[in-house]
């Protein structure tokens, strides 16, 4: 239960944080995003610079993978073991905050997706989760959380796989395994709520979308999956800017903002320890992904093989 109520969680970001691994990428010069070349696809960075006694490493995460694809490299393996802390965008192993954080997942004044829905888009959304998918919650409870959020869970069905993984969550058994301590960035509560500022009848539309359009989403949900494989830093940057209308428009709430505030708070963070951040790698690329926001914040990034 605590694996299936953790792979839920760390899958609704994954809506607006497109992401990545296995690859190939070293470099011993220090390399700006804008600098990248295809031979330097890499979701493994090492930070350093900036008065820091010691380097701290930045990964990119996918949310939902095909069981066999969620692996950890040999190098990401060794950051694990060597670094004193590890963050995720929330804390994961916390589960007081997370299941406090269900009430900031439903919509607000007692809203209901069958308020938002005609009778026939609702019968349809209640039927695919009836029909196609196990939910962790039924589905009575389920139609109360925002509607972006209940995407997310559909995300895990476009897989080519019958199971699935996630990188936060092998990540954090080998983190357990090493006895490092777990954080998160910000709370499973300030996610959740970051949808509010979202119109719920324009969530709502798109999450009949998706499922009216599944075979288009579950083509681009493993060409994403084929990008991470790759490490395609690049053209997980282009999946993310493109994709959905709601989300699209709410790219500066959902992620750049996130983005820049994560980038502030390493400032804190980091000095005197040895740190591994585990983020969604769409996070990572662009002019406002972190990897250029730590550059501009006087960090070197320097690529590393994975």
């Amino acid at each position: 239960m605590k694996k299936g109520v953790l792979i839920f969680l760390a899958s609704w970001p994954g809506l607006f944080s497109m992401a990545q691994p296995s690859g190939n990428a070293d470099s011993s010069r220090p390399v700006y995003l804008n600098d990248i070349a295809a031979s330097d696809n890499t979701l493994l960075w090492r930070i350093s610079g900036k008065g820091l006694e010691r380097p701290c490493y930045l990964f990119g995460t996918m949310h939902i993978l095909c069981a066999d694809q969620a692996k950890l490299s040999d190098q990401l393996l060794t950051v694990i073991h060597n670094c004193d802390e590890v963050f995720f965008e929330i804390n994961l192993d916390d589960m007081v905050g997370i299941m406090k954080s269900l009430q900031f997942m439903q919509m607000r004044d007692g809203k209901k997706l069958s308020d938002l829905l005609s009778t026939g888009d609702y019968t349809k959304v209640k039927s695919y989760f009836e029909n196609h998918s196990s939910p962790l919650l039924p589905f009575s409870l389920l139609e109360r959380f925002k509607p972006l959020l209940i995407s997310s869970i559909i995300e895990e069905d476009g897989l080519d796989c019958k199971t699935t993984n996630g990188m936060e969550l092998m990540i954090m058994k080998e983190a357990h395994a090493q006895h490092k301590k777990i954080d998160g960035l910000e709370t499973a509560s300030f996610q959740a709520g970051l949808f509010d500022s979202i119109p719920y009848e324009n969530q709502a539309k798109d999450l009949v979308n998706y499922i009216d359009s599944m075979n288009y989403y579950r083509k681009m949900t493993n060409e994403l999956a084929g990008c991470y494989i790759r490490q395609d830093l690049h053209r997980i940057d282009e999946l993310t800017r493109s994709g959905d209308a709601t989300v699209g428009n709410y790219l500066d709430l959902l992620l750049y903002g996130r983005n820049r505030t994560w980038a502030r708070s390493l400032d804190t963070l980091m000095p005197g320890k040895c740190l591994l951040i585990a983020v969604g790698a769409g996070h990572l690329p662009g002019d406002q992904g972190v990897i250029s926001l730590l550059k501009k914040n006087g960090y070197q990034l320097t690529p590393m093989k994975n």
